[in-house]
């Protein structure tokens, strides 16, 4: 049981750990002018989750030095039976239990995320985030890219740069975003992309073709897909050189 407890402390710390590398990312990109984000991994407040681990510790305490009395050690047994137990599932609660289990073992769960905005210049907080409620569209997905690059940068183990192509990598680095810049504002599609510029990515992005003229500065080549029928989908490929042309034959 102590070795099982050590194992979720080694796995919480790794989690800490991973957050701190992705805030190190974070400090380099700026979120608005002269502001940066910083990502918080906080204690979760679950009831399940904390009684849990106060069992979980009241199995090992004093175990390390020992104790010749059974009474103590009767305690210790039992109280390491009736985690043991719901781990196995009890009789008439299996499915209750094979959630609890799921739940309480999964160390993410000990966690509970936030995202301060904080000035560059001293490090005091500007704003607070514990989730998107009440941000318009454009803000929320401005958060997300942002945190996305961050985990892509630590990922890949990338440097931001001043400006894209700042580095000749011949690395994959292939990201595809399904459904992209569909709902946000022009301003946070045209952020994610300089972000991913700057990152040296090999992006695919699929999107609504409203929103060509904000992509069009960051691709290489275009696809469109055309069903006409419902039935069979055509693709056709075009360099952005060829869009371009075409676009200027047309009047657009």
């Amino acid at each position: 049981m102590a070795n099982f407890q050590s194992q979720l402390a080694r796995e919480r710390q790794t989690i800490k750990e991973r957050i701190e590398r992705i805030n190190q990312s974070l400090r380099q990109i700026d979120y608005n002018p002269g502001r940066y984000i910083e990502l918080e991994a906080q204690t979760s407040p679950d009831p399940e989750i904390r009684d849990f681990q106060s069992e979980l510790r009241a199995c090992t305490e004093g175990s390390l030095t020992g104790s010749e009395d059974a009474q103590y050690s009767e305690v210790k047994f039992l109280q390491v039976k009736a985690i043991i137990e719901r781990f196995r599932g009890r009789e008439g609660q299996t499915d209750l239990d094979r959630r609890w289990t799921r739940k309480v073992a999964d160390v993410r769960n000990g966690f509970v995320f936030a995202a301060a905005e904080r000035w560059r210049e001293d490090g005091k907080e500007y704003e607070h985030y514990t989730d998107s409620g009440g941000k318009s569209g454009g803000q929320k997905e401005k958060l997300a890219y942002t945190v996305l690059a961050a985990s892509l940068a630590y990922q890949f183990g990338l440097e931001l740069h001043e400006k894209a192509g700042a580095v000749n990598s011949r690395t994959f680095r292939f990201v595809v975003i399904d459904e992209a810049f569909g709902r946000g504002s022009d301003e946070s599609a045209r952020f994610g992309l300089e972000l991913f510029q700057r990152l040296n990515l090999q992006l695919l992005i699929v999107t609504p073709l409203q929103k060509i003229h904000i992509i069009e500065p960051y691709v290489a080549n275009v696809g469109f897909v055309h069903n006409a029928d419902g039935r069979e989908s055509l693709l056709r490929n075009l360099t952005i050189a060829e869009y371009r042309a075409e676009k200027a034959a047309h009047g657009k």
